[in-house]
């Protein structure tokens, strides 16, 4: 567009010093260029396909960062609410609990308290591995510290026990096949 600007201003002055012969020459001229001006007019200059472009650019990018503050949100919302499966079934299992503490209250057959805390235990457990939780079985295996966390080192009873977990002070778990509490071991020597 500059361009078309000079050379209009340049045709405006010489037109000013042309005499009547190069009026017609001039004309002639002013038309070629009104006829490349509407030509150029259908295909965007360099500097409207850069705005252009850039006014793209800015769409996506504000797209991507709605749709990356969207997921986050969504990430925080899930965490949020992930343990409420578990715990409205862990709800069950204290409800027995409280059951069980008030009827102990009562009860003078020991027997009876002893069977209301086993099922009430087994019930716990069940709930727990039915979310995935899976105890994890270390005694006289090998010891592993990627699944084991040694507490102590005795003399092992026998040659068959040495390098290998002699007794758990603390089970480990697993969830879903990954560890999520490493087991507290005694491993002999």
């Amino acid at each position: 567009m500059a361009e078309e600007n000079e050379q209009n201003e340049r045709l405006n002055e010489e037109s000013a010093a042309v005499e009547p012969q190069d009026v017609n020459e001039q004309a002639e001229t002013e038309t070629e260029n009104t006829d490349n001006s509407s030509a150029n007019s259908s295909v965007p200059s360099a500097e409207e396909q850069i705005a252009a472009l850039n006014d793209k650019y800015l769409r996506l990018y504000s797209e991507f960062d709605n749709y990356r503050k969207r997921t986050n949100k969504e990430k925080l919302e899930l965490i949020a609410t992930a343990s409420a499966g578990v715990l409205k079934d862990l709800i069950v299992v204290l409800d027995d609990f409280e059951r069980a503490i008030l009827n102990n209250e009562q009860v003078e057959d020991i027997q009876a308290i002893k069977d209301g805390v086993a099922l009430i235990h087994t019930k716990f457990k069940m709930t727990l591995e039915a979310k995935g939780l899976k105890q994890m079985q270390s005694k006289n295996e090998a010891f592993d510290p990627e699944l084991h966390e040694a507490i102590a080192n005795v003399p092992a009873p026998s040659d068959a026990l040495k390098g290998k977990v002699i007794d758990d002070v603390e089970k480990g778990y697993y969830l879903n096949d990954k560890v999520i509490r490493y087991a507290k071991v005694v491993v002999g020597q």
